[in-house]
C-alpha cells in the first residue's frame, strides 16, 4: 500500500482570506516578517504500489475533485 501527498493551494492571484486572518493573528501574537497561506492536504492512500500511471490517476482526481483548477494549484507526491 502507497500513500500520495496532494497538496492544494490558492494560486498566487487568489485573495486568500483565512491565509491573512493567520498572518494577522501571528503579528499580533509577535511573530514578524511572516506571511501565510491557508491550503488543503488531501493523503490518498492506493492499493498496490505509486507507478506513475496510478501517480497519473491521483492527478486526474486531483484536478477533477480536489482542485478548483481556476482558483487553485495542486501538487501530487508519494509520501515517505
Amino acid at each position: 500500500m502507497a500513500r500520495v501527498i496532494v497538496d492544494v493551494m490558492p494560486k498566487p492571484e487568489i485573495l486568500d482570506p483565512q491565509g491573512k486572518a493567520v498572518t494577522g493573528a501571528l503579528k499580533r501574537l509577535g511573530f514578524e516578517g511572516l506571511t501565510v497561506r491557508q491550503g488543503k492536504r488531501f493523503e490518498v492512500e492506493l492499493d498496490g504500489d505509486a507507478t506513475s500511471e496510478r501517480l497519473d490517476e491521483v492527478r486526474q482526481a486531483a484536478e477533477k475533485l480536489l482542485a478548483n483548477t481556476v482558483i487553485e494549484s495542486f501538487d501530487v507526491r508519494v509520501d515517505q
